[in-house]
């Protein structure tokens, strides 16, 4: 007689084992038709499975946010059933789940699919909807389960069932004709997927992810729990593709990529003052808020990296050197192990504690060229780094105070909606449970003495502590996951660092890692992307441009154009033999903010036309008032 709790706390008693589907038509007709699949005590399950035993439950429907996944990986099915009953034998079906945003699945076919096939494959999908087939679950023995896929010819599905231990039952989804392994849970029928998908592309894979092995197919789509959000999604992506960084950065000539250094940046001069007025920025209010600048090698022998721990759970991400007599050394691809050996030099008290050290640390870390993409993500880039060393009563204070600093600064570039996520211990981890506990535990009570809301993101912490992510939302609703705070106990041991406490004893430091931007290059990433080109006056790399109308302007214009260097502006000079309405879209193509067209009018009256980047109107003004309104509007937000 199992008692099902709901999610208000009131229970309900049964008589006998009870499905998701029974619990959700005794509550309502409403519900039983919005029903999608059921939690039990937070384990996401069919709808129809009997629940025998005392329980919390949560009826998933469209508007859960557990439907995401949900409707995805059946759309994924949905896609794979479309595929046989299009191509037949023609095609062999591998695996296909649920991602970000969307699904994918992976087929093995001869012939090249084509964007025609695509068309095809999201119209038979649309009828599969329609057709609204029961999907129902088996559980088969393994051997049982090799030999069904043998003899329907699907050799891929065979042989990764055959990997799996003989004594292990195999869970089987079917709908319509299609039959496919997969350890579920999926919606009733596929009438429950709706019409809100759609197939966006093609790409290559390997079988199992190893280029020695078949290669395949892989067709992406993306699926929603509304059409309205799919419209949305759609809207977004195309926002996306004209505001992408990599499109941008070579029209405003900020920077380029080459494939002699895969995943390192080229600054052009642009881009360089850019990435300079962030440095300049971060150095300044770093400097207000009582943080001292170090620097750290670049190479570090081995045998530090080994004591930290890095070697062995992060080897596989460092790029490492070997000189003459065989030592063999690594570039770092964090700052933290150099950072403690600053600590460690001389003695500490409690009282120059907390010590807040910065630096923008140049790291290098191993991505495969796969994931590489543009400047976002990275082989050689630079952290905003920063080590808080203190006690074990300052982490909360230290924590509050930091994602103070941190929201104040992400205001300054424009962000104002920002997500804490709390991600604890991973799998592969450093320390010991009870240190696990600990930090977790003092990272815990400083995010909620900040009273700020966060969500949990389990098994997502670094190696040695548990962290908090920042994650900013852009001008497109694009979440970013830039700074982060971790709690660590772990290294400051492994390191040997210590203070004298008030005891006079020595004491471990508590090492507070933190970051705000991440990187310089993909925060600058984020930034073009988020302003689409468009920067705030104080950020664009070229502030404004001095263009003359005929050469009987030139003189003047070097001298508005010392006038605006004087003042502290970027600003150039456009002296070209070209129509001015040739300038003006040029430099609007360079997104510069303000150009100032001046001729030999302007230049007996020492006055400016003052045009603005996405307007036609122009202003005509002195140019003392131009330029100390330009100066104005280029000053760097305050703290």
């Amino acid at each position: 007689m199992p008692a099902i709790t709901l999610p208000d706390g009131s229970v309900r008693r049964y008589d006998n084992p009870v499905s998701g589907a029974d619990i959700a038509k005794s509550i309502g007709a409403g519900l039983a038709k919005a029903a999608l699949a059921v939690k039990v005590d937070g384990e996401l399950t069919d709808l129809v499975r009997p629940i025998d035993r005392d329980a919390r439950i949560e009826i998933v429907t469209s508007k859960s946010p557990d439907a995401f996944e949900l409707l995805r990986h059946d759309a994924a099915h949905v896609l794979a059933e479309a595929a046989k009953e299009l191509y037949g034998d023609q095609v062999q079906v591998t695996f296909g789940p649920a991602i970000e945003n969307g699904f994918y699945y992976d087929f093995h076919r001869e012939a090249p699919f084509t964007p025609d096939d695509l068309a095809k494959l999201e119209k038979r999908m649309h009828e599969i909807v329609d057709r609204d087939e029961p999907i129902t679950r088996d559980v088969w023995s393994r051997d049982k389960a090799v030999d069904y896929f043998k003899s329907i010819g699907e050799r891929f599905k065979a042989e990764h069932i055959a990997t799996i231990p003989a004594d292990e039952d195999i869970s089987i989804y079917s709908q319509g004709k299609f039959t496919d392994l997969c350890t579920g849970p999926h919606l009733p029928s596929t009438g429950k997927l709706g019409h809100a998908f759609k197939l966006m592309k093609l790409a290559g894979s390997y079988w199992r992810g190893d280029a020695k092995n078949a290669q395949l197919q892989r067709v992406y789509g993306t699926a929603w729990p509304s059409e309205d959000q799919l419209k949305a999604h759609l809207h977004q992506l195309e926002e996306a593709e004209k505001r992408d960084h990599r499109r941008i950065g070579k029209e405003m000539q900020l920077f380029h990529l080459q494939e002699e250094a895969v995943g390192s940046v080229f600054w052009h001069p642009n881009g360089w003052a850019l990435y300079r007025v962030l440095e300049r920025h971060m150095r300044r209010r770093l400097e207000d808020e009582g943080y001292l600048e170090v620097k750290t090698p670049q190479l570090l022998d081995r045998a530090l990296w080994e004591r930290s721990g890095h070697w062995e759970k992060y080897r596989e991400h460092m790029f490492i050197a070997q000189t003459e007599d065989e030592k063999i050394l690594a570039l770092k691809p964090m700052n933290c192990p150099g950072q403690v050996q600053i600590f460690r030099q001389g003695l500490k008290s409690y009282r120059d504690l907390p010590l807040r050290l910065a630096e923008f640390g140049s790291c290098h870390r191993y991505e495969p060229s796969g994931s590489i993409h543009g400047i976002m993500r990275v082989r050689a880039f630079t952290q905003d780094d920063g080590h808080i060393f203190c006690t074990e009563d300052q982490i909360t204070g230290e924590s509050v105070r930091f994602c103070a600093f941190l929201r104040s600064i992400y205001k300054d570039f424009g962000f104002e909606d920002v997500v804490i996520k709390f991600s604890d211990r991973p799998p592969v981890r450093a320390g010991s449970d009870e240190i696990w506990d600990k930090a977790e535990s003092s990272l815990k009570a400083a995010i909620e003495a900040t009273g700020l809301p966060y969500s949990m993101n389990p098994g997502e912490g670094a190696f040695y502590g548990p962290k908090l992510e920042f994650v900013l939302r852009d001008a497109i609703g694009r979440d970013w996951q830039c700074g982060t705070l971790q709690v660590d106990f772990v290294l400051p041991e492994r390191l040997d660092a210590s203070y004298i406490g008030e005891d006079g004893q020595k004491h471990r430091p508590v090492m507070l890692h933190r970051a705000i931007l991440g990187s310089f290059e993909r925060f600058i990433g984020v930034l073009i992307e988020h302003y689409a080109g468009r920067f705030p006056m104080w950020l664009a790399p070229v502030q404004a441009v001095v263009a003359t109308v005929t050469q009987d302007g030139d003189a003047y214009a070097a001298d508005v154009l010392t006038a605006l260097k004087k003042a502290g502006l970027r600003a150039e000079i456009d002296l070209r033999n070209e129509k001015i309405n040739y300038k003006v879209r040029e430099h609007s193509l360079a997104k510069v903010p303000a150009l100032l067209v001046v001729g030999k009018k302007e230049a007996e009256a020492r006055t400016v036309a003052l045009r603005r980047l996405g307007g036609s109107a122009q202003e005509v003004l002195a140019l003392a008032d131009v330029v100390h309104r330009l100066k104005e509007e280029a000053a760097a937000p305050s703290s």
